[in-house]
């Protein structure tokens, strides 16, 4: 007679051991996600900080390119910077964005500074009509521009890479584009313009400027606390398995 192979017929200290161990691997797993999360807390309450203490200040020069090596994010990044110099709209880079307009683009064009250096401004928000247009650049002139300084993202999107052989851009990917636009050395953070007297307010007639993100949800309390309490959740469903499966084999004995 074959071995009944049902999981209920299975020795009992088989069961139990299974039910021991799946119960601590969730366990486990949920405690990891509870303490990413206390983590994540952390970064981001500072983050919210960091910003809250820079946006409101009045804008200082933009790094020179001396100062280049010194910047960095935890210090310096939505600091408010001023720059002067003359757009390169012919070396400017479309980059893959979502605002609340809809899908569409940032504009990111290289501003040739006086002493010949070059910075990337993130000169606003354009929606997929206005590539479609001719003529869409002013001249070439004198240009000051105030914003946010933010940093490099070499990095692709979650999932998405940037192509630099056709040209396409996920993220602000500085060097990468310098590179692509044959530029030479660029500052290693752009600026993000601030909206002004006669900035752009329709984003399929150009760029409209001061959309950066300086407002951040923070949820990671209330995830933290879910994971923990399924963590919690799952010591008293294991503890209530291991007492119906010890009594069920109590019963078989008797």
């Amino acid at each position: 007679m074959n071995a009944p192979s049902d999981f209920s017929h299975r020795p009992r200290p088989l069961r139990l051991a299974v039910i021991a161990l799946i119960s601590l691997l969730l366990f486990s797993l949920f405690c990891a996600l509870g303490v990413w999360q206390i983590h994540r807390r952390a970064w981001k309450l500072d983050l919210i900080a960091r910003v809250d203490s820079r946006v409101h200040q009045r804008p200082v020069q933009a790094p020179l390119r001396p100062q280049w090596p010194t910047v960095k994010a935890a210090a310096d990044e939505y600091l408010p910077v001023r720059a002067s110099g003359t757009f390169l709209y012919d070396k400017q880079t479309l980059v893959q964005a979502v605002t609340d307009y809809g899908s569409g683009y940032w504009v990111l064009t290289p501003l040739q500074r006086g002493d010949g250096e070059l910075v990337m401004v993130n000169r606003g928000f354009v929606l997929p009509e206005w590539r479609k247009q001719t003529n869409t650049e002013p001249s070439s002139g004198p240009a000051d521009v105030v914003g946010l300084m933010r940093m490099d993202e070499p990095k692709g999107a979650f999932l998405r890479h940037n192509e630099p052989a056709i040209d396409f851009w996920y993220t602000r990917d500085l060097q990468g584009i310098a590179a692509k636009r044959g530029l030479g050395p660029v500052a290693p953070y752009f600026i993000d313009m601030q909206t002004g007297p006669g900035a752009q307010s329709d984003p399929k007639a150009g760029p409209v400027p001061g959309l950066t993100r300086v407002r951040f949800p923070n949820n990671h309390l209330s995830y933290l606390i879910t994971w923990f309490a399924m963590a919690a959740m799952t010591l008293v469903g294991a503890f209530l398995l291991w007492r119906d499966e010890w009594r069920r084999g109590s019963r078989i004995k008797k």
